[in-house]
């Protein structure tokens, strides 16, 4: 598969009036929990549509005919401005080759994190889509704004609305290497964007302002998994980190080392600046929305601060 080059494709903004697709691409869904995201989105102006079968295939959400026919109608309807995610869990993976890249034309936004990560990768890697790292309909929207495992509205409109200029995030974080940054933010769920090695859309990560974060792993995994991406040469040229806060990875022994210590120590050497901690992705906070393949400064000092240097959408 060809790697795509040149300027990166902007989706349209979402407007109130929007429709939206929720794809399935991973894992299913409680029907309560698609229901509640459905009723957030149309608080937000939107309106939304889901394919989501009453009756999933094993962990998949459908069979991988289904979930790739959902996802390239969607991709391919007119009257769609863009596709959130239902959930994560697994499964996206399958849908990655030549066959999925090549009706990818003008870019929609796609919204989503955790599995969906490959997804996204895949989209920027073979045609320079600019995608959202943010809420799902069952996993963040359903939960609604400013809740616990909800999401933040702010930084969701500014995403998916904001045609004129950048903004600000407060990542509500600590710097664990102090400095300043400019890069492109790419990145995603950690174990994800780790698979990617080897395949035809491996991240190139490159001067970018990397964002890593996961949930439910053990420090020490966490620490195979970072020194993957080191030996794999993925930290050879990035600018920046943006870390989440990784819930569910307490050590399994009181006094030995935390995910944030095994970040401090393998990351640390790099010398760039470093943010852990912030509620990105899998996070029981209200989820920050952040915009993948657009220009950003990173200020790690204080709870840290990601300027987006230009808009996500086009008008």
């Amino acid at each position: 598969m060809k790697k795509a080059s040149g300027v990166p494709l902007k989706p349209r903004a979402l407007r109130p009036g929007s429709r939206l697709a929720i794809v399935a691409p991973a894992s299913p869904a409680e029907q309560a929990r698609l229901a509640a995201g459905q009723t957030e989105l149309g608080r937000l102006g939107f309106r939304s549509v889901s394919s989501t079968p009453p009756c999933p295939d094993t962990y998949f959400a459908d069979t991988l005919e289904q979930r790739r026919a959902n996802l390239l109608r969607a991709i391919a309807a007119k009257d769609i401005a863009g596709l959130v995610g239902l959930r994560g869990g697994y499964g996206s993976n399958y849908l990655l080759d030549e066959a999925l890249a090549k009706p990818l034309k003008a870019a929609k936004a796609v919204i989503g994190y955790s599995d969906l990560t490959s997804l996204q990768i895949f989209l920027w890697q073979s045609r320079r889509w600019i995608s959202f790292y943010g809420p799902m309909a069952a996993a963040g929207f359903d939960a609604g704004t400013g809740n616990p495992h909800g999401f933040d509205e702010p930084s969701f409109l500014n995403a998916v609305r904001q045609t004129e200029n950048g903004w600000s995030l407060n990542l509500q974080a600590e710097a664990l290497v102090r400095g300043e940054a400019q890069g492109r933010i790419l990145g995603g769920c950690l174990t994800l964007l780790e698979t990617t090695i080897g395949t035809p859309w491996e991240l190139d990560t490159r001067n970018s302002i990397l964002v890593l974060e996961d949930r439910g792993m053990k420090p020490w995994q966490v620490d195979r998994a970072l020194m993957h991406l080191k030996q794999a040469g993925k930290f050879d040229s990035v600018r920046g980190l943006v870390l989440g806060d990784f819930p569910d990875c307490e050590p399994p022994v009181a006094g030995s080392p935390t995910v944030r210590d095994v970040c401090s120590r393998i990351l640390g050497a790099l010398k760039v600046p470093i943010v852990f901690g912030a509620p990105i992705g899998h996070t029981a906070r209200p989820m920050l929305t952040v915009p993948l393949g657009v220009k950003a400064r990173l200020r790690a000092q204080g709870e840290g601060e990601l300027e987006i240097l230009e808009p996500a959408v086009v008008a």
